[in-house]
């Protein structure tokens, strides 16, 4: 990796330093910094370092390179922990987590949402629209998420006043099938009062900025009764103003919100909500002598109007409380002017958080994974992804620091077990030597904050179920006498010289992050999260189903005995020992994010500052604990599944008595004896570059195997085919000799008795041959017709025979030419030389007369014909056709000779059944 990025750039992976102290991780965390390199391993974690400015190292090329590859194959990146994260989900079908962690302003949203576009684009190539829609919708929740839940701070523009913990689940293909948000303590008290220099949440800016964005008339504003500057609402205007981003920024909140999939109902719900959180904080109360009243009445109806109830409701509830005695009877009880400003901003703060609660369970009621079948579906595994608030240590520390520090701890635990102790743990079963690793197990102050009847929530909770007049103070001293032994706890009291501290007000914890002196002013009140019942029963008679459906617990009347319910610390301890059970069953990745500095500068590092944040995160002890360790380790099979086939011995299938003797083989023939260890059940390698050897050399096998396997198969292929084709042929063969021989029997049977028949078998129809004997049915059918024809011609006497070759010479001359050619009557011939005794007595005299004269051997056509000649006449004339002329003969004058051609002349006889004949070279006057 160092090779990669070059020495002048610092050593990329922490474990590498030449010696492992605080010094030296400060040069190259300072190094990496000054030249831009935000990112350093840890092993498989990434250290980042707020830049705060924009780099081009977020595209998409930079995603190409990290897609698919080894987690040390490319410079540390937050996508190389993203994608390592995903390939253990994807090939081992193991659920992974991503914990960023930091204090407030080190970038763990910025990483987060970084996290999540990675992911978003490495998945789905196939751009299935269903996939597509869940990618979506989890990418634009972070915007709608942001604006409700993230605030300016005077550490951070864009701080997280909420704990998220983000689950995807992904299918079988390693796309995104849906996935569920949980939101932790949300910072309502930020609703009702801001530090100085501080904002209250961004919804509030960005609305009111929006308006004048888009709408040029006041009808929007008017009819939330609202003014655009945010200075003119209590809530509004005790910190830092609006910016000029507030405006673009809802623009993408607007659009989130459509594609999410909010209706045009439920977007005006959302702002009628603000509005009215907005003008309860214009609320006055003033005492009138007996009652207290409300300054400015209007305000009350613009807040029924836009919470959809009754103004005599919402003005009763403000001033008056409702109690059941223990008779069952129902009083009215009012309030003074304190109740009623305390009442005023429990309600705000509790109107706020529903909504906000409600936002997020919108959102996980559209991502949620619908119709999940395992069997058919293949198993669903999942990514989480943590973003939760950093350590905190302000000039006044409350309630929330207080929270927000012990959920800190928590992970500090988590981090501790999984990382550090479970490391060493594993050594010690699996039979490794090596040097052990002191580390602080913050455990000690856990228990502190949540072991039961003796912890600081416990006290707090008893403190707040003890019935009279408890103080903050009263609280504060139970929890000396509890904890006065304790090492990590401390008060004035207990230590009267530590002027740092005021008597009755503060106590110190000392976390694994650095001490914290804590107010106890207000815990009680914010433990408890007191909010009357009378302003849940009016929300829920609303005629806003979305306002009614986030009071629920409305529904109950005043009379109906109820469980008391559980106090904010509690709540929150279960939730966040819940989140920890979540990511122990997960295999975890890490992002320890760091702030360089406390006044945003992209130039500034500061030591001290970032030398407290490295003790307090366990980065040196981490360093330490990888240095003295393994970089990786693997079960034997695993890895000689991996790796078999970079190793002769090994690959396809190895014959070796175990598997570890097999990995044994891999390892020694690529000359790595001295950076593994082997244990009782994995192997473990010390360094990266040793895995990051045997992964170059997998890869360059890997296609040469699917070449392989690619010939192997279409091999097997190709002789299946073969196979087939000559089963084919096979059964072709067998057909085509069963159709000839089914073809012969079929003309047996028909032609059996042809001999015995009238016609000898003419009129029998042929079979239709099959193809391979067309050829032979036609040769058949020959040999039959002259078979027919023989028949037929052994029966005519041989006096006969002349006139049948004559007639069979005519067939061959005219067929096709004339349709009647008198082949059904006997041929005489000489017709006229058989006619009446006086015609054939001058017709054989005037033959012989010719034949001594033009010398022709016989006569082969004589009779009477009537001639048409060109003027359209007709005569009676006699035909007489010799073997060399043509005689047209006078038959009244005696059979005299008119005309006379040679055989050869020009003559034609036409097709029609008259029987012309045409002779050219007769003169047209004759």
């Amino acid at each position: 990796m160092a090779e990669l990025e070059g020495l002048e750039f610092g050593k990329s992976d922490f474990v590498l330093l030449d010696e492992v102290t605080m010094e030296q991780f400060m040069e190259n965390l300072r190094l990496r910094f000054e030249k831009g390199r935000i990112y350093t391993f840890i092993g498989e974690v990434v250290v980042s370092v707020n830049p705060y400015k924009q780099m081009d190292i977020y595209g998409k090329e930079v995603i190409e390179d990290y897609r698919g590859r080894e987690l040390y194959e490319n410079p540390p990146h937050l996508y190389a922990v993203a994608d390592a994260a995903y390939k253990a989900m994807k090939r081992r079908a193991k659920d992974t987590c991503i914990v960023i962690s930091g204090e407030s302003g080190a970038g763990k949203t910025e990483a987060s949402k970084y996290i999540m576009q990675y992911i978003a684009a490495i998945t789905n190539p196939s751009q299935r629209a269903e996939v597509e829609s869940v990618k979506n919708v989890l990418l634009k929740s972070n915007c709608v998420l942001e604006a409700f839940g993230n605030a300016k701070t005077n550490r951070n523009d864009n701080s997280s006043r909420f704990g998220k913990y983000m689950d995807i689940n992904f299918n079988f293909n390693g796309d995104p099938t849906g996935g569920h948000i949980n939101n932790y303590l949300l910072e309502k008290s930020r609703v009702v009062q801001q530090q100085e220099g501080e904002r209250n949440f961004h919804s509030f800016y960005q609305y009111q900025m929006l308006q004048e964005l888009l709408f040029r008339s006041d009808e929007l504003l008017k009819s939330l009764y609202l003014q655009r500057d945010p200075a003119e609402y209590a809530y509004t205007s005790q910190g830092a103003s609006a910016s000029n981003n507030d405006s673009l920024c809802h623009k993408a909140v607007m659009a989130a919100l459509k594609v999410i999939g909010f209706t045009a109902e439920e977007i005006s719900s959302i702002y009628k909500i603000l509005s009215t959180i907005l003008h309860l904080g214009s609320l006055q109360f003033t005492n009138d002598g007996e009652h207290v009243i409300i300054v400015g009445e209007d305000t009350v109806k613009h807040i029924s109007e836009l919470t959809s109830t009754e103004a005599e409701n919402a003005r009763k509830t403000l001033l008056y409380r409702t109690v059941a005695t223990g008779g069952g009877e129902v009083i009215e009880k009012g309030h003074n002017e304190k109740e009623a400003s305390y009442g005023r901003d429990a309600f705000a703060k509790a109107l706020y958080e529903r909504l906000f609660a409600w936002i997020v369970g919108r959102i996980n009621s559209v991502i949620e994974v619908k119709d999940y079948n395992p069997a058919l579906h293949g198993k669903n595994t999942v990514i989480g992804v943590l973003d939760i608030y950093g350590f905190e240590i302000f000039d006044n520390n409350s309630f929330e620091q207080f929270c927000i520090n012990y959920c800190n701890e928590k992970l500090q635990q988590l981090f501790i077990e999984l990382i550090l102790r479970q490391e060493q743990d594993e050594y010690q079963r699996e039979g490794i030597t090596w040097q052990h690793i002191e580390y602080f197990n913050n455990q000690i102050i856990v228990d502190l904050v949540e072991q039961p009847h003796k912890g600081i929530i416990s006290i707090l909770d008893e403190a707040c179920l003890t019935a009279g007049k408890v103080t903050d103070t009263v609280c504060l001293d139970s929890m000396n006498k509890k904890l006065g032994q304790h090492p990590h706890y401390t008060s004035r009291k207990l230590c009267p010289a530590d002027k740092t501290m005021e008597f009755n007000r503060d106590f110190r914890i000392r976390h694994y992050a650095g001490d914290v002196t804590y107010s106890v002013e207000g815990f009680l009140d914010k433990n408890k999260d007191p909010l009357f019942q009378d302003f849940k029963r009016l929300m829920y008679n609303s005629s806003d189903p979305v306002l009614k459906e986030m009071w629920p617990d409305g529904k109950m009347s005043i009379t109906e005995v109820t469980k008391r319910p559980l106090t904010a610390a509690t709540l929150f301890k279960n939730s966040i020992i819940a989140l920890v059970d979540k990511l122990a069953c997960k295999e975890p990745y890490y992002v320890r994010c760091i702030k360089p500095n406390e006044v945003k500068s992209s130039m500034l590092f500061d030591d001290g500052r970032c030398q407290h944040q490295v003790a307090y995160l366990g980065l040196l002890e981490n360093v330490r604990v990888r240095r003295a360790g393994f970089a990786y380790r693997q079960p034997y099979a695993r890895f000689l599944q991996r790796y078999k086939m970079t190793c002769e011995y090994t690959w396809p299938n190895h014959l070796m008595g175990s598997d570890q003797e097999a990995v044994e083989a891999i390892v020694n023939q690529h000359g790595f004896e001295d950076d593994v260890a082997y244990g009782h059940t994995k192997l473990f390698v010390r360094t990266p570059r040793t895995l990051f050897t045997l992964e170059q050399e997998r890869s360059a096998l890997i296609p040469i195997l699917v070449l392989f396997l690619q010939k192997v198969w279409r091999g097997a292929l190709a002789r299946m085919r073969c196979r087939k084709l000559r089963a084919i042929y096979t059964i072709m063969a067998y057909y085509k000799c069963y159709k000839v021989k089914a073809h012969f029997w079929e003309v047996e049977r028909r032609f059996t008795n042809v001999r015995n028949m009238a016609d000898y078998g003419k009129s029998v129809e042929w079979p239709t041959p099959p193809a391979a004997l067309v050829q032979f049915h036609r040769i058949t059918q020959h040999l039959y017709r002259r078979w027919w024809a023989r028949q037929l011609i052994k029966n005519i006497p041989p006096s006969d025979m002349a006139e049948v070759r004559a007639k069979v010479a005519a067939l061959s001359a005219l067929s096709g030419e004339r349709v009647d050619w008198g082949y059904s009557r006997a041929w005489e011939r000489d017709y006229l030389a058989k006619d009446s005794p006086l015609t054939s007595t001058n017709f054989v005299r005037i033959t012989k007369e010719l034949k001594n004269k033009d010398q022709y051997s016989q006569i082969l056509f004589s009779c009477s014909v009537r001639m048409l000649n060109w003027f359209n006449n007709t005569k009676d004339r006699a035909l007489l056709i010799t073997d060399k002329h043509i005689y047209r003969l006078e038959p009244k004058k005696h059979f005299k000779v008119q005309k006379r051609i040679p055989l050869d002349s020009k003559c034609s006889i036409t097709s029609l059944p008259h029987q012309w004949i045409l002779c050219s070279e007769w003169v047209p006057s004759e």
